[in-house]
């Protein structure tokens, strides 16, 4: 809830290249003037951050960002350029993770002369394409010490010509007015109207079905890669629609409040315990654990990066992963579920990977797919498929 605007941040002798100034205005008060980049515009949504250096292509067209103002942790976005989207693996986008920007808006330090021999436009273009607006020459390290000492904050971002400023009073107005991000339903943005059909491009060892609740394109891309076909089915689809002619499951990564999706959290509780084998991600652990009578709980600033360490129970062994998630599910609640604790992160010890005790499910908060990267837990995947084929050989 908006508190009444208490202080205004803005860098000495600020000036404007492309004439396109920008405001930035936190829901704790607190407001940030800057440079404004790609589309002309007001938006709003709750600001988080990232601490991921590289990969901002993949982030910024992230289903699981939907509704959320993305700020950047490094001082330099944008130094690469934007890839074509015509860069593909089975008809899949090699260098996005949807076919569109997802995120609200955008924030940034600074934003260099992009130079790369695969890039076809600026970050500043591509923005303007998508009509998301950004800011820039803004302050971000303090910025993101806000969001870590107060949690995650509603936010409004406007970016208008430098000579026509858009006051204060109008974004308070706007974000006072706004549905806070909780209360939104944001995977039924994302998810597919109907079925779709990704098939490899060499043999199907296996089929598998989708629920599908924004998947990130990294996810069919490994998939696809192990020769897996999937067909992806609308977040709102029953479990009879996609359990029966196929060889497993995939419970999707996605965006929003888990605990507001309280039909699929049935699908997924229902998918669970159907005695196929099932892979759940990010929001898809969180809608498989809470049907299955597990809490989730949101964390103060969540985890957002391609350098979060998560061990592995049982091995001790440790790996570099990309995290996308601002709930997770509470390890006490667990009892009961069928469901045993895989992964914990050593910072702040949140659950990170659950196994079912039959040994069919295998779930895990972090992204194993690598979009952006690194690679370290693809290896997930792997598994998926051993047991889809340990299931069709019994």
């Amino acid at each position: 809830m908006y508190q009444g605007l208490e202080r205004i941040y803005r860098y000495p002798f600020l000036r404007c290249p492309r004439g396109l100034c920008a405001r930035l205005l936190l829901a704790n008060g607190l407001g940030f003037e800057g440079c404004g980049f790609g589309a002309q515009g007001i938006a709003v949504g709750e600001a988080v951050f990232t601490t991921a250096m590289t990969g901002y292509p993949e982030s910024l067209t992230d289903p699981s960002y939907r509704g959320q103002i993305l700020v950047e942790t490094h001082p330099m976005i944008g130094n690469y350029g934007v890839p074509s989207p015509s860069r593909r693996y089975a008809g899949i986008p090699l260098d996005y993770e949807s076919d569109r920007i997802q995120v609200e808006g955008f924030v940034a330090a600074e934003l260099p002369t992009p130079s790369h021999y695969a890039s076809v436009m600026s970050l500043d273009e591509w923005l303007r394409e998508e009509n998301v607006p950004g800011i820039y020459r803004i302050d971000t390290r303090l910025l993101v010490r806000i969001l870590r000492e107060h949690g995650v904050l509603m936010a409004v971002l406007a970016t208008f010509p430098c000579n026509e400023p858009i006051e204060w009073s109008e974004l308070a107005r706007i974000l006072a007015e706004s549905k806070n991000y909780d209360e939104k339903v944001f995977a039924l943005e994302v998810s597919p109207k109907k079925p779709i059909t990704h098939n490899p491009p060499g043999e199907i060892r296996a089929r598998v079905s989708m629920l599908d609740c924004g998947v990130k394109y990294g996810i069919l891309r490994r998939l696809l890669e192990r020769g897996i076909s999937v067909t992806r089915y609308p977040c709102t689809a029953s479990a009879d629609e996609f359990l029966e002619d196929y060889d497993g499951v995939v419970l999707s990564n996605g965006p929003g409040n888990p605990s507001l999706l309280r039909s699929q959290a049935e699908v997924a509780a229902h998918v669970a315990t159907s005695g196929k084998p099932v892979l759940a991600i990010c929001l898809g652990m969180q809608l498989l654990s809470i049907g299955l009578g597990a809490r989730a709980y949101k964390l103060p600033y969540g985890h957002r990066g391609v350098n979060k360490p998560v061990v592995e129970l049982g091995t001790g062994r440790c790996y570099i992963t990309t995290h996308n998630h601002g709930y997770a599910i509470d390890p006490e609640s667990l009892e009961g579920t069928g469901l045993v604790p895989w992964f914990i992160q050593p910072d702040d010890k949140t659950l990170e990977g659950v196994r079912s005790r039959d040994g069919l499910v295998l779930a895990t908060q972090f992204h194993p797919e690598a979009g952006p990267g690194p690679w370290d837990s693809t290896w997930v995947f792997d598994e998926f498929l051993k047991l889809i084929e340990e299931s069709k050989n019994r």
